[in-house]
């Protein structure tokens, strides 16, 4: 336990520090939530890698990998970060040239009015309240393992932690730790993998001993579950506002392309080691365990103390900077396009500044409380990426290609969908529930448009072509 109380010490004491430090540098609502679009390439690309290997990588992922085996990295892990790199490869620079904060500032400025009202709330409510709620679970799971703390006791103390950092460095010390401790990540993820596989005998041992269900590509159930948990999961990623965040934040375009594509190329390759270490440990893992405490106990039977907390350090580093991306991301929508669209339009810099931090106690403190009533890792975190998915991605795509998008069209769409996603399990229909969605979605999206005419406060302009701002 010495070894753990050491490490632990050590890690957030650096990570308060540079929150300290950057506290006295944030002058501006700009610097605390976009580093004022100023990041260079290897910042971006080590926050890409840090937020996306969080608690879905770390815990649920081990945990799917040792209950499907490898066909949930394909539908799961793999098509997350195809969808990644094609809104990198095709967005990123169109974007970038908006120079927003959020996704939803770009249906204000399209639609005008509060039309980001909708899409904020998404984000903040439904992805990023749980999703920050998934790696305070995980930090506790930590610190319960290490410490012996009892679950609520770990969350609490994960809670004031990340409150502590993301209220005083905000985006910019979120950015500069997940540089340093994507390296961090990557050696932990490589020196487990490595330690499960030679504990079963090998790569060669590992194959012969284990089932083609748990290596085949496609799931037990067939080509359809695979593909249609694919659809589930994938499309979010066009939406994902971590990643806009990251784009937005580059100091030019030609950095978010780069850096983009760099980051998310590394991490689909290091996304297959939890699916790994997974489908290994079922060779000396009591198969009725639960599934999300798989990493945690690994780590702590197979590894020395003094390296298991290397590990240890590093799953804390991964929660702890997708918790305050998540946090941030969250904040970002209610002073944005809440707090400033709907209360105080003329709001000063500073004033924003400081609303923008109480926003980051808000999505934290909430973020706990929801932490309390998730029992499964992967099932909630699939769960936000399919509604946020199913009431985004037609609507970003309309508004980066389509001229002829109508405000009434995306409002339909997405308050269709999500009435649609709600009652959808009480329909008792033989359908997969994202597929219908998005169907529902699109339909509604080009009926109505086609039906209706433009406000005249809209840009009737293709995003992916034109800076909307220049037409307002």
């Amino acid at each position: 336990m010495i070894w753990y109380i050491a490490f632990f010490i050590i890690y957030f004491g650096a990570m308060i520090g540079v929150a300290y430090y950057y506290f006295f540098k944030i002058k501006t609502y700009e610097d605390y939530m976009i580093s004022s679009w100023s990041t260079g390439f290897w910042q971006i690309t080590g926050t890409i890698i840090s937020t996306n290997a969080g608690a879905a990588v770390f815990i649920g992922w081990v945990g799917l990998g040792f209950t499907v085996g490898l066909s949930g990295y394909v539908k799961f892990a793999m098509v997350a970060y195809i969808f990644s790199l094609i809104l990198v490869i095709f967005f990123a620079k169109p974007l970038r040239r908006q120079k927003l904060f959020t996704l939803a500032d770009l249906f204000t400025v399209r639609f005008g009015g509060r039309t980001g009202i909708i899409p904020s709330i998404l984000s903040a409510v439904i992805y990023c309240v749980p999703t920050l709620a998934l790696q305070l679970i995980g930090m506790s799971t930590v610190f319960n393992i290490t410490l012996g703390w009892n679950q609520a006791t770990g969350m609490i103390v994960g809670t004031i932690l990340i409150l502590i950092f993301s209220i005083l460095g905000g985006l910019p010390a979120t950015i500069l730790t997940d540089a340093i401790q994507s390296i961090l990540i990557l050696i932990g993820l490589v020196i487990l993998a490595i330690t499960v596989v030679m504990h079963v005998g090998g790569l060669p041992n590992l194959f012969e001993n284990t089932s083609w269900e748990f290596l085949s590509p496609i799931s037990a159930d067939g080509v359809s579950d695979t593909i249609l948990y694919a659809l589930s999961v994938g499309p979010f990623y066009l939406v994902w506002q971590s990643t806009w965040q990251r784009i937005f934040a580059a100091k030019d375009e030609k950095t978010a392309l780069k850096a983009g594509i760099t980051g998310h190329v590394i991490v689909m390759v290091i996304s297959f080691l939890p699916f790994l270490i997974g489908v290994s440990a079922r060779q000396f893992v009591d198969l009725s365990m639960d599934q999300d405490l798989v990493f945690a106990f690994v780590t702590n039977e197979l590894l020395p103390t003094p390296i298991a907390g290397i590990i240890f350090v590093a799953l804390l580093a991964a929660l702890m900077t997708g918790a305050t991306s998540f946090n941030l991301q969250g904040a970002s929508n209610l002073t944005r396009d809440l707090y400033q669209v709907l209360f105080n339009p003329k709001a000063s810099n500073e004033k924003l500044l400081l609303v923008s931090r109480i926003s980051v106690a808000i999505m934290t403190i909430l973020g706990l409380v929801v932490a309390f009533f998730i029992t499964n890792i992967n099932d909630a975190y699939r769960w936000a990426l399919m509604v946020n998915g199913v009431m985004l991605v037609f609507p970003f795509l309309a508004i980066m290609f389509w001229p002829r998008v109508t405000k009434a069209g995306v409002l339909t769409s997405m308050i269709g969908s999500i009435i649609l996603i709600l009652i959808y399990p009480y329909l008792n229909l033989p359908f997969d529930q994202a597929l219908v969605g998005f169907i529902v979605s699109f339909v509604l999206l080009v009926v109505v448009s086609l039906l209706t005419q433009h406000d005249e406060k809209e840009i009737a302009k293709p995003a992916f072509k034109y800076k909307l701002e220049d037409y307002k």
